[in-house]
């Protein structure tokens, strides 16, 4: 397997920076799965994914996830990008390479 790579989102000018809301985040979970929520790993379309965790920080939400390669990662951008934009989240994400995932 490939290095594992974190994605993270935040504001452009603050890689620690939080993006976005509960209800955005919500939103975006319901496009992706045609209705639903991002309950299982399985809900991520283009598969690549190991982990996802959500939830409210100090400055505002904020999403990580592992995926199994960069490239996993960015087929997934292709699909979640354009949505994060109707749904206006600020930022770029971030890419960190991992020394160590446990599952």
């Amino acid at each position: 397997m490939e290095s594992t790579k974190r994605g993270t989102r935040g504001g452009p000018d603050d890689p620690r920076q939080s993006w976005g809301t509960k209800e955005q985040y919500e939103e975006v979970g319901a496009r992706l799965t045609d209705g639903g929520s991002l309950n299982s790993l399985t809900d991520w379309s283009t598969g690549g994914v190991l982990s996802h965790a959500a939830g409210l920080t100090d400055d505002g939400w904020r999403v990580v996830d592992v995926w199994e390669s960069e490239e996993a990662f960015q087929r997934f951008g292709e699909v979640i990008g354009p949505i994060l934009q109707e749904v206006g989240f600020p930022g770029e994400p971030k890419l960190f390479p991992l020394h160590n995932f446990v599952k």
